[in-house]
């Protein structure tokens, strides 16, 4: 009778751990292709809270010693809001090169960069990062940051402010905008919040800091952040800094990077198997 009750409670132990890192959000039907769906929590002193973060693990592996992609969602979506058959396939793709992907919640509209609601660009980097990397075991030396529209504009960001060593930075239908004037409402807390974090003045002002890894960008031709999008590329071509470039048809609201989870991983992959 006892060894039944210490064995069940071992079950319900085994369970509630299992709970904490459980598989959910699927939409009905979504194959994982093998890979792996864990759901954590990051503790974050910075923010003084702690927010939800979902990992994906590519199949066949543990994700120890493998490359880490932190992907930055969208406005208005959250950690589950990349978990789409798409993304698994193109990931089951990639094969030995495919790496850990981390996609952290980053609030609503944080738009992922240091403001007066909380430090979001410092809590990916001194807790998102590290806290995946002692968590799943990942390659340190290897780590690469994207994201679609308000994530893109918050990967690029932390290119341009962190000291960490990044691999490759790529900005999905990314939401740049070339004046205060043209930022959506609530991406920035004030005209002064704006300046602090204008990617377009900092390409034309310090080039070189995003010539330090791979850059991608990839937009619609009738996104609506276009100009923002153009101007920021021209800022740093001027300087010579290499981005691939990649335009589509599809304008932003279609939500059209779907389709292009290929090419996205595809430029991950490659860029953190030579990195390191």
């Amino acid at each position: 009778m006892r060894y039944w009750i210490a064995a069940a409670a071992t079950v319900v132990l085994a369970l509630v751990v299992v709970g904490a890192l459980s598989v959910s959000h699927l939409d009905e039907g979504t194959s994982r292709q093998g890979a792996r769906v864990v759901h954590f929590k990051v503790d974050s002193a910075i923010l003084d809270r702690t927010l939800p973060a979902t990992t994906v693990i590519p199949p066949a592996t543990n994700g120890r010693n493998r490359p880490l992609l932190v992907f930055l969602h969208a406005r208005g979506s959250d950690e589950d809001g990349n978990l789409d058959g798409e993304m698994f396939a193109a990931l089951q793709r990639q094969g030995k090169r495919a790496p850990v992907i981390v996609f952290p919640y980053g609030d609503r509209s944080s738009y992922w960069h240091d403001r007066a609601g909380g430090d979001w660009r410092a809590y990916l980097e001194n807790e998102v990062i590290p806290q995946a990397q002692e968590r799943f075991g990942t390659d340190t030396s290897r780590v690469a940051v994207g994201g679609i529209a308000m994530g893109g504009f918050g990967a690029y960001d932390l290119a341009f402010h962190t000291k960490r060593r990044l691999c490759a930075v790529g900005g999905h239908y990314p939401a740049v905008s070339a004046r205060a004037s043209q930022a959506p409402p609530g991406a920035f807390d004030d005209a002064r919040d704006f300046a602090r974090n204008d990617l377009v003045g900092a390409a034309r002002s310090q080039p070189r800091r995003f010539a330090r890894q791979p850059l991608w960008l990839d937009a619609g031709r009738r996104d609506r952040f276009d100009q923002g999008d153009r101007a920021f590329l021209a800022a740093l071509r001027a300087d010579h800094v290499r981005v691939r470039v990649r335009r589509w048809r599809e304008a932003h609201e279609s939500s059209p990077w779907r389709a292009h989870w290929g090419s996205y991983l595809r430029f991950y992959a490659r860029a953190l198997a030579r990195c390191g």
